[in-house]
Parts: structure tokens; sequence; C-alpha cells
């Protein structure tokens, strides 16, 4: 069932709304090399493989409600197709662009373009490595940016999106009244 789209007269951003009885749809990402987890540089990323990793995301997914889309690709372009799909498919993304963190503005316009909220993961503190990895084109543009936590980002990420939507449904079930419209613009 395609999503509707809505604009609601407090917020400034569009988001498909599925009716409150819709399973909320999140697509999960995982960008290049991240196939090779449980293998590569086991003291940043640990000793989990990705599939374990999905495994855990689909447990927390059934326990919320939600229903997980898990991909992974190390082509920038599939993964462009794939946010630039979820527009129609989703309620929302998770994304670890691994190292097109720091690429690429494709990816970063993506995002822009389609208008779900997003939220970046990271398995390890980018902040805290080499100093080409302080620098996210992605960052300005999801709502939440997770770093440093493993897989509990992802977890946390999963949570988060999955609250941050059931708010905005039923904000937007919920007429404001104006004078709560004017002050949440700040107009009297």
């Amino acid at each position: 069932m395609p999503p509707c789209w809505t604009l609601s007269c407090e917020i400034d951003l569009a988001y498909p709304v599925c009716e409150q009885n819709d399973m909320l749809r999140i697509r999960v990402l995982h960008g290049p090399n991240l196939n090779l987890l449980g293998t590569r540089e086991q003291s940043i990323y640990g000793t989990m493989s990705l599939d374990a990793m999905d495994s855990a995301i689909t447990k927390l997914a059934e326990e919320l409600a939600v229903k997980v889309d898990l991909r992974q690709s190390n082509s920038e372009s599939e993964l462009v197709t794939w946010i630039q799909e979820a527009r129609t498919e989703c309620d929302g993304i998770i994304i670890n662009p691994a190292a097109y963190t720091h690429t690429s503005v494709a990816i970063r316009d993506a995002i822009a373009a389609v208008g779900l909220p997003t939220v970046e993961v990271h398995l390890s503190n980018i902040h805290q490595r080499e100093d080409f990895r302080h620098q996210s084109y992605v960052a300005g543009v999801p709502i939440g940016q997770i770093s440093g936590f493993g897989l509990t980002g992802y977890l946390l990420a999963l949570r988060g999106l999955q609250e941050h939507r059931t708010t905005s449904r039923s904000q937007k079930k919920t007429p404001a009244s104006a004078t709560s419209r004017r002050a949440a613009r700040g107009t009297r």
C-alpha cells in the first residue's frame, strides 16, 4: 500500500504517513565493507558478523511491530537507488554509509531528496578516528546520528525512528489549537 503524503502546518517537512494500523517500514542500509564484519579490523568493528547484526535488528523490529528491509552494498550507486526507492516503500531509513560518509555528496543528496526521517549510524566513533573520518557529508540531513556504540547504535536508531514516527502520527491525528500552532512557529 503506497503511503499518503501530508504536510503539517507546524512542520516544514512532508513525510509519507501510513494509517495507524499499518506496520512501520524501515529500510536499513549497510555501506561498503560491512559485509566483512566479524573478520575485518576486529579491534575497531568487533567480532559480530553482518548476519548476526541483521538478526538482532530483525528481532527488535519484531518486538516493536516494525518491518525492516535490510540491505548491504559496496556500490554507491546501488545505495542511492535504494534510498530513492524507499520514498514510496518505507517510512524511514537507517543508514551506515561507512566510507561513503566522508566522500558521497550523492548519498547525502538522495537522503535530502526523499524527505524520509533518517538516522545515520556508525559502529565506531568516527570522531575518535583518523582526521579524514571526522567529516560526514551525510550528517546535516538525517534527524540524528549515532556513532560508537556498535550494534547498539542500530538498535537505538530503530527505537528512535519508531518513536519519531509514532509521535509524528499522533500529532497529525490531534489538531493543535491556533494558539499552540502560533507558539510552535514563534509568531503571535
